[in-house]
């Protein structure tokens, strides 16, 4: 073991329970019927092996995604009480065997946050509904407080049956039931469960009160617990560094609630920030800073004894050993990084922190495919949820494989095929690997991306790839191979409006990559994701930006989280970036950019007009004149596939933006699917 983190790989005491090192795995849900059994609503064994694989990857403590107590979404813990307990010994015992240890989070559910079920999931009181605002939640009667306290109490009980070390409780954290009611801004209640901070906590204090009764003192309960809510208003988070007025809970009650917790009987906090108006600090993107929670979870621990646990982009274990030596926390939480890689703590204990495979960050495999009612994964790590049936197993026939194309989807076909055993040679026909992955990673807070390059890389040579830079291959060079992967890539598409031939007129791969944007005042032509990390980029720079787009939305990318996406919708308007959507540029001259704006007939929100009359299929059309002393085009990709058409048979396989321009998930993915076949 590497003696550089001692500390992070020392025994932690939780309650009457021994956590072998510090790492714990964050709860994430899941919720798919192959992962979680519809019937006991105990994980089924794929979902099992999902958390098993981190314990064996040197995880000391699996806290699993949500279990509810009520059955509002349709399953609960108690729906099968005696199947429950005997199917998640599997689990238990799995994870024991590896050595780690679990705890099983129990929620309230969402209150306001739930999503399309307005009227089933109640709040405290009467209020609006985070995702359709023109909605109002339910309060809850004292006869449904109560039976959720019971219920809790059950199902720890459950927990403690099927061999698990201890429960945590979902959560005076993100918004959630339990967070509502704790927050005097979403609670307003008028009996013992509302008003004074003590009677907001009321139903916390009872929920652990009741769980130390039916399973003893000694068995452990966590807290999952935001310490500072970072809520502008409703539907509105403030961002890291922003002056605003705390409308959530701020740090003098944060404090005062950590320490009640702690008298109250919890045994351990599981700490970060945030609700779900604040979403992007609970699942921070890349737009975060690293550790972002750090530094309000170490003013946590200087007020209780009992352990905190740390989450939120927290992902750098010699960070994680210091705080812990200095006794600033007890826990490093990780949670998205561990489905990229569920090997990295036993890498950081063996000091391969470069053969980590780092998580960057975007929730298209995690958040995004949840929400999609599809198993949890990864988009860096297809083996993510299908530990079994998607292990890479070795070849019964070496091949002679060919990857014509050293972007991500390229490099992990070759990677692929090298695992399994297959002679590999991968030509690349620019001077580096990453394809038009290397633009994307370039703006400053794509750190994790440029670690995803490099990582490749590193496997590129570990796996003694034939890794071939500045090589075109021909249709003739093609031959004598058993099977082909063909990731030539995507070109962007280009437009033809007038003057964009300029040379103030760049497309994104070239801002991104090779030019400096010097201009004070930048037109962003497309708003999808790219465009607007651009206009992102360069208006924290100081510039004045416009983003132009011709639909209706921006950000308008499949599988995009809310986190990410609402993130983005605070940085445009923190950095005052203008946003004109269906919009076009005419055209481009002598510094300004000549745009027009189709007004359409939207409805009122009375869903009653909104003009004096009717404005046509066309809609109003209407004129800006922009400054522009530079254009940024942003609009997508068409496929590279020339060679595939010239050389398509049956052992030739087109992958990634080559076969459609899409995301980074979909090129891992796909090409990690086909080589696993071949």
């Amino acid at each position: 073991m590497s003696t550089n983190f001692k500390h992070l790989f020392s025994p932690l005491q939780i309650g009457s329970v021994e956590i072998p090192n510090r790492i714990a795995m964050m709860p994430m849900g899941v919720f798919s019927p192959r992962l979680l059994s519809t019937e006991t609503v105990a994980y089924t064994k794929e979902g099992a092996d999902y958390y098993i694989e981190r314990a064996k990857g040197g995880t000391g403590l699996i806290i699993t995604g949500l279990m509810p107590v009520v059955a509002n979404m349709g399953f609960c813990i108690l729906n099968n009480p005696e199947g429950y307990v005997r199917e998640m010994k599997y689990l238990m015992d799995g994870v024991h065997e590896a050595g780690g240890k679990v705890f099983v989070q129990l929620t309230a559910l969402t209150g306001r946050a739930n999503h399309g079920l307005v009227g089933i999931c109640p709040a405290p009181a009467p209020i609006q509904n985070v995702w359709d605002p023109t909605k109002t939640d339910r309060g809850m009667s004292k006869e449904e407080i109560k039976e959720y306290i019971e219920n809790f109490a059950k199902g720890a009980k459950l927990v403690q049956e099927a061999g698990g070390d201890g429960v945590e409780i979902h959560a005076v954290h993100e918004g959630y039931l339990l967070d509502q009611f704790a927050i005097s801004f979403f609670n307003r209640r008028t009996d013992e469960y509302g008003g004074s901070l003590d009677n907001r906590l009321r139903i916390i204090k009872e929920i652990v009160e009741a769980i130390k009764a039916a399973c003893g003192e000694d068995f452990p309960v966590s807290m999952r617990y935001s310490v500072k809510s970072y809520v502008k208003d409703f539907n509105r988070g403030a961002l890291p560094g922003e002056t605003f007025e705390e409308k959530g809970r701020d740090y003098e009650e944060s404090f005062i609630v950590a320490k009640k917790l702690e008298e109250f009987g919890y045994d351990m906090l599981n700490c970060d920030n945030g609700s779900y108006d604040s979403w992007f600090w609970a699942h921070p993107p890349m737009y975060m800073p690293k550790a972002c929670n750090l530094e309000d979870v170490m003013k946590v621990k200087e007020v209780v004894s009992i352990p905190v646990a740390c989450a939120g982009r927290f992902d750098d274990p010699a960070l994680a050993d210091q705080v812990i030596a200095e006794g600033k926390i007890d826990v490093m939480g990780m949670g998205r990084p561990l489905l990229a890689d569920p090997y990295a703590p036993n890498k950081f204990a063996e000091g391969r922190l470069d053969d980590v495979r780092p998580c960057i960050y975007c929730h298209q495999g995690c958040l995004g495919r949840i929400f999609q009612f599809k198993d949890i994964s990864c988009a860096v790590n297809p083996a993510c949820g299908r530990e079994k049936s998607y292990a890479l197993t070795p070849a019964e026939t070496k091949k002679k494989v060919l990857v014509v194309g050293g972007g991500i989807g390229g490099m992990e076909a070759a990677r692929v095929a090298a695992i399994r055993g297959h002679a590999v040679d991968l030509f690349e026909k620019t001077d580096q690997l990453g394809g038009v992955f290397v633009a994307a990673a370039t703006p400053v807070f794509k750190e994790d991306d440029r670690q995803l390059l490099a990582w490749y890389k590193k496997q590129m040579k570990n796996l003694e790839i034939n890794v071939q830079l500045n090589s075109e291959i021909t249709e003739a060079q093609t031959k004598g191979y058993d099977e082909i992967f063909v990731a030539t890539g995507a070109n962007e598409r280009r437009l033809a409006t007038p003057r964009f031939e300029d040379e103030h007129v760049t497309y994104a791969i070239e801002a991104l990559r090779y030019k400096e944007i010097a201009g004070e005042n930048v037109v962003v032509v497309g708003g999808g994701l790219t465009g607007c990390e651009i206009a992102y980029d360069l208006a924290k720079k100081g510039k004045k930006v416009t983003i132009v787009e011709a639909s209706e939305t921006i950000l308008n990318a499949f599988g995009l989280s809310a986190a990410n996406y609402n993130m983005m919708m605070e940085l445009l308007d923190y950095y005052q970036v203008t946003v004109l959507k269906n919009s076009v540029v005419d055209k481009f001259d002598d510094g300004t950019a000549y745009v027009t704006e189709t007004v359409k007939n939207y409805p009122n929100v009375a869903n009653r007009a909104q003009h004096m009359f009717a404005l046509g299929v066309q809609g109003m059309p209407k004129a800006h004149e922009i400054p522009a002393d530079d254009i940024i085009v942003s609009v997508g990709y068409t496929p590279d596939d020339a060679l595939y058409q010239a050389i398509q048979a049956e052992n030739v396989h087109l992958i990634g933006d080559a076969k459609k321009p899409t995301n980074v998930m979909d090129a891992i993915w796909a090409a990690y699917e086909a080589a696993m076949n071949v």
